[in-house]
């Protein structure tokens, strides 16, 4: 049993990501480029003062701790910034300029956040539950499982072998484009519809498996 292969995916709205995201829309951040924007969402005002290069870097750098804590810790201790609860904490030196370009945002950006995650989990709550297959697929719902468990299987019908352990993050967000976006070593974003799209999201989530396992 030890050597049975061990597969964990976790699947989120996380509010912290969904935050990031919207402080990245309305500063008008463009970082990363193959990302969408957010529905539902204003974008930066025409009449808005242009992003700098330092204000670029200090966000790219929050959204890497963000979407992948344990792969980039920072290098100096993290403060809370005013405003946003636990949700948000930047380096306590280096990060001056996206401290201050947030701070108006703060009310907008958690609002936003709070309402996407709890329709994400309206949409999954009916069928919350936890199983496996060999490995373990979060605590996710069943409708979750059978995409991730299908598209394993799959995978292993392919290349006649078991899957290797590997982990997978995925957060569900809602983009105002369809598709599915690498955003860390180990997390990917995909579509709210696309998700709920359950043979275009086996399709689409399968390279992904391919490449983990």
């Amino acid at each position: 049993m030890a050597d049975k292969p061990q597969w964990l995916i976790r699947e989120d709205a996380s509010v912290p990501v969904l935050v990031a995201l919207a402080l990245r829309q309305s500063l008008g951040i463009r970082v990363p480029e193959d990302l969408p924007s957010l529905r539902d969402l204003p974008v930066r005002a025409p009449d808005a003062a242009e992003v700098t290069p330092s204000l670029e870097k200090q966000w790219r750098e929050y959204w890497d701790m963000t979407v992948e804590p344990r792969a980039h810790p920072s290098g100096v201790p993290l403060e809370l910034v005013e405003g946003f609860d636990t949700l948000v904490a930047l380096p306590a030196t280096g990060a001056e300029e996206l401290t201050a370009a947030i701070a108006p945002q703060a009310d907008s950006a958690l609002h936003f956040a709070r309402v996407a995650h709890d329709r994400y989990v309206a949409s999954i709550r009916s069928s919350m539950g936890s199983r496996s297959t060999g490995g373990t697929i979060g605590t996710i719902g069943g409708d979750a499982y059978r995409a991730y468990a299908s598209a394993i299987a799959e995978f292993e019908r392919d290349v006649g072998r078991r899957a290797h352990s590997f982990e997978l993050n995925v957060q569900v967000l809602p983009f105002s484009q369809r598709g599915i976006w690498w955003v860390g070593a180990l997390t990917v974003a995909v579509t709210d519809g696309l998700r709920r799209d359950v043979v275009s999201f086996d399709a689409a989530i399968r390279p992904i498996i391919a490449e983990l396992a």
